[in-house]
């Protein structure tokens, strides 16, 4: 995180005593990132964070995968994957949609609280389509609602205590998520050309102590399974929640899409203006309700481009996506333009186009710089014709 935040009661110094009202030691915790050498924050615990009183595997979701071969564009109908939240939380019953070595991107719609859960190979980003709900985490919780991202550290302890159904796209990543480099100071203060800053940036609530013991965490890390990945459940002493305060520029926190403030300007502005947050491999990009190109001779939907080095996912998420009428893609929609096939808008949205002043849509886009594969859920909600759909007016 560009920003220092602090909760709860901590000593003066770091690396000191710290103590309870009846003198017991509080135990200090280093949470880090790059090993010593990057963001970290220092939490302060009644237990020992270490401890485990049990250890079994747990099984996750399919993570299967297929190739996308042969090579297609493709149109998922994400709301055919759920008939309701009934029985179903955030964790547990995400569906993997796709994948590559450093991304994975699933669905799920949610209406039981989650496990404790921590997952221990990357941070996530988690865009809520609908619904409102709590992420109670270690550091404290975070009131989530329509339009919020949720950015979660690797290795934070959380878990999703949804108000009732919730539409959540998880993006899953193998590294760490964070505001574009370029969008940052030296420093890391976000600068005035980004189309947000800090004050846009919701942290967690005081920390939130729980007293109950032999508490299950399920933990999603590195492994000989699908993707590299594992799971274990550890059974811990006394609940994760047990922190009296926390310090540092390493936490969870909220972001709206509302908040993000477009850039324009008179001719058609390239993806990277849209991007909100970065992985290793791969950019997050939101397209916001906004002014178009006021050039007299401007078209304000894109051009044909060929994805020369990346694959291109487009989650629609509301309004009216002028560029793909005609196509079948409406809200909850994802497009997978892949690299090496050159999109664009339908032939006949481009002159539907002209004169438009503003557009009125509301996605979220991931380009990945590996080839994505097709998981359990994108299979399941292929359309299965969108890549004749160019041909077709």
């Amino acid at each position: 995180m560009p920003h220092y935040r602090h909760a709860g009661s901590i000593p003066p110094k770091r690396h000191t005593q710290h103590r309870a009202p009846d003198g017991a030691l509080y135990r200090e915790e280093l949470m880090g990132e790059e090993g010593f050498s990057s963001d970290s924050s220092l939490l302060y615990h009644r237990g020992v964070p270490s401890a485990i009183v049990d250890a079994r595997p747990w099984a996750l979701p399919d993570l299967s995968t297929t190739p996308n071969e042969p090579l297609l564009a493709r149109h998922l109908k994400l709301h055919d994957l759920f008939e309701s939240g009934e029985g179903v939380d955030v964790v547990t019953g995400r569906r993997l949609v796709l994948a590559n070595a450093d991304v994975r991107i699933s669905y799920v719609v949610a209406a039981e609280t989650s496990p404790l859960y921590r997952n221990a190979t990357g941070d996530e980003c988690v865009f809520i389509e609908a619904g409102m709900g709590v992420l109670e985490t270690v550091f404290g919780h975070l009131r989530f609602g329509p339009g919020d991202y949720l950015v979660v550290p690797r290795a934070t302890t959380h878990r999703w205590v949804p108000d009732g159904p919730v539409r959540a796209y998880c993006i899953e990543a193998n590294s760490h998520i964070a505001p574009p480099k370029r969008y940052l100071s030296r420093f890391g203060q976000l600068l005035e050309h980004a189309p947000y800053c800090e004050r846009d940036l919701r942290g967690p609530s005081e920390p939130e102590m729980r007293d109950e013991t032999d508490v299950e965490v399920l933990i999603k890390h590195r492994g000989s399974g699908p993707l590299g990945l594992t799971g274990s459940v550890h059974v811990v002493p006394q609940h994760p929640f047990d922190v009296i305060g926390w310090d540092g520029c390493l936490y969870p926190y909220a972001f709206n899409v509302a908040d993000f403030e477009p850039i324009t300007g008179r001719v058609h502005q390239p993806p990277p203006v849209h991007q909100v947050f970065e992985g290793s491999n791969f950019v997050i990009c939101n397209f916001v309700p906004r002014k178009v190109d006021y050039h007299p001779l401007a078209i304000p939907v894109p051009y044909y481009h060929s994805n020369v080095d990346s694959d291109e996912v487009m989650f629609y998420v509301a309004g009216d996506y002028e560029a793909r009428k005609g196509s079948g893609i409406g809200r909850g929609s994802v497009s997978l333009h892949p690299g090496g096939h050159s999109h664009g808008p339908q032939p006949s949205a481009i002159e539907a186009s002209l004169g438009a002043e503003s557009f009125d849509e509301l996605a979220v886009m991931v380009d990945t710089f590996r080839p994505l594969e097709l998981g359990e859920g994108g299979r399941a909600c292929d359309d299965g014709v969108y890549a004749w759909s160019w041909s077709k007016g």
